[in-house]
């Protein structure tokens, strides 16, 4: 490697580097024989600095705030109706959220939000869902272009959400139970949006923290994440109890089809990828 005036990076995969066993040898070359060399003079010198794509992060978290806000200026009842914490444990109003129609413009700009928080989180705690062969060879993003990472993430993220109800039209067909497939869709969308509301609280955590306490930020990111996947599923089965028994073998396979298996492969590929 050709010499040069400053060293720009050191790195190990294991171990932190000692900068004061550093030298610059340029400089060594220079010395006069008989005099001694200043104390200063061979000092490596670490940089101070930011999380990278802390101002790209900021920017996206008060465009995530500006959107909320927004949303919930323009539908403030039924904005009220996914937030609020009585109406999430009421019966009553539970019943008649999961009688709402799903595809309307709230739920779809919520979808969209939630989806971009949650692809913010992900690129913060360095889960890379490109290491899924098909997305990497169709999507060959760079990990240093963050802003194309979130945005692609978003997007992912968004397409699953939207998808899953085809995913469960299907399922439902197979193991003919489709009158549970929109009940079930509903609860789906609810509790990620009401969960998702919680995941910019998340990010500005992680990125006040992120330089004095990495690894248990990095540790309790992925814990929320994982809460949110199982806490989904759980709360979807909780729904489906209400209408019918889980206890027969039947409607307990079609669960796991539909909810256990992608919660498990969701799992491996977000939070245990690291």
């Amino acid at each position: 490697m050709a010499t040069g005036s400053h060293l720009l990076c050191v790195w190990h995969p294991e171990t932190a580097p000692d900068i004061s066993s550093f030298a610059n040898s340029s400089l060594v070359l220079k010395v006069k024989v008989g005099k001694a060399p200043s104390a200063t003079l061979f000092a490596a010198q670490t940089r101070a600095h930011g999380h990278q794509g802390e101002n790209v992060f900021l920017c996206f978290l008060l465009l995530i705030g500006l959107f909320y806000g927004g949303i919930r200026a323009t539908y403030q009842p039924s904005f009220a109706r996914i937030y609020q914490f009585e109406n999430w444990w009421g019966k009553g109003k539970d019943q008649e959220f999961l009688t709402k129609p799903t595809a309307t413009w709230l739920n779809i700009l919520l979808i969209l939000v939630f989806s971009l928080s949650l692809a913010l989180l992900l690129v913060a705690i360095h889960t890379n869902i490109q290491t899924i062969v098909i997305l990497r060879r169709l999507f060959d993003v760079p990990e240093s272009a963050i802003m194309v990472r979130v945005l692609l993430y978003t997007g992912l993220i968004a397409g699953f959400v939207l998808g899953k109800y085809l995913f469960l039209e299907l399922m439902g067909y197979i193991f003919d139970v489709t009158e549970l497939v929109m009940m079930q869709y509903r609860e789906f969308v609810r509790t990620f949006l009401f969960m998702g509301l919680f995941l910019p609280v998340v990010m500005v955590l992680y990125l006040s923290l992120n330089q004095t306490l990495p690894e248990a930020v990095l540790w309790a990111s992925n814990g929320v994440v994982s809460l949110m996947l199982v806490g989904t599923v759980v709360r979807i089965a909780r729904t489906l109890s209400r209408r019918v028994s889980l206890l027969n073998l039947h409607l307990f396979s079609y669960l796991c089809a539909t909810e256990v298996i992608p919660l498990l492969v969701l799992l491996k590929l977000i939070v245990f990828t690291y």
